[in-house]
């Protein structure tokens, strides 16, 4: 049977590196959904648009390529910041979705990641993960993850920019992030990535059992 994971959480959580270890492990495709964002505020920062201009943003969302979605141009930590901000625009979200939904229709399933999986792309996927971590414990890995790329960060600054992506993106009227009602949270603050990799595993071989049981 097809296996359709969806994995919701905020900036900096885990849930990219858990979602890429589990579809290595299941042999699933992947999507990051965030990169989709990226890759429509990356546009309008290219080319001097304001992050508000919904005309060139909605024009930017109807050329975004799933298979050519450049991780390392996208991954700048200006980018970020600017697609929280382009993803409150109801019709690139609109836009997106659809794209994100073709992507999970795949005969074996695959493994997604975002902010509003479980919610609003694939509420009915097999299984449904949210992953958090405490604020300090984000920015931290940020800032790692910053600096391991030769780059350099303030602590304080990135702590301050991961909340206000928290409350943009919990606040927005349009598909908030929050756990679906049906998912399972896993609180990654003093885990490992292997041990929520591990935890994860458990939960996805837990449900596969109850589903070759009925």
């Amino acid at each position: 049977m097809p296996l359709l994971i969806a994995i919701d959480g905020p900036a900096a959580s885990g849930k990219g590196t858990l979602a890429r270890r589990l579809a290595d492990y299941y042999h699933l495709p992947h999507l990051d959904t965030g990169l989709t964002y990226r890759a429509v505020a990356h546009v309008l920062l290219v080319n001097g648009w304001p992050l508000d201009d919904e005309a060139h943003a909605i024009e930017a969302a109807r050329r975004v390529d799933l298979s050519n979605l450049d991780k390392h141009a996208l991954s700048a930590h200006a980018v970020g910041e600017a697609a929280s901000r382009v993803a409150v625009i109801s019709e690139v979200r609109r836009i997106l979705v659809e794209k994100q939904q073709d992507f999970a229709r795949q005969p074996a399933g695959a493994v997604l990641d975002g902010r509003d999986i479980g919610t609003v792309v694939c509420p009915d996927a097999d299984v449904k993960l949210y992953v958090t971590a405490s604020a300090e414990v984000r920015a931290a890995r940020r800032l790692r993850d910053i600096e391991n790329r030769g780059g350099t960060a303030d602590l304080d600054d990135i702590l301050a920019d991961i909340r206000r992506r928290d409350e943009r993106d919990m606040g927005r009227t349009d598909s908030p992030l929050r756990p679906a009602v049906d998912a399972h949270l896993l609180d990654t603050t003093e885990m490992s990535i292997e041990a929520a990799f591990q935890a994860a595993r458990a939960i996805v071989d837990g449900v596969q059992a109850e589903r070759n049981d009925a």
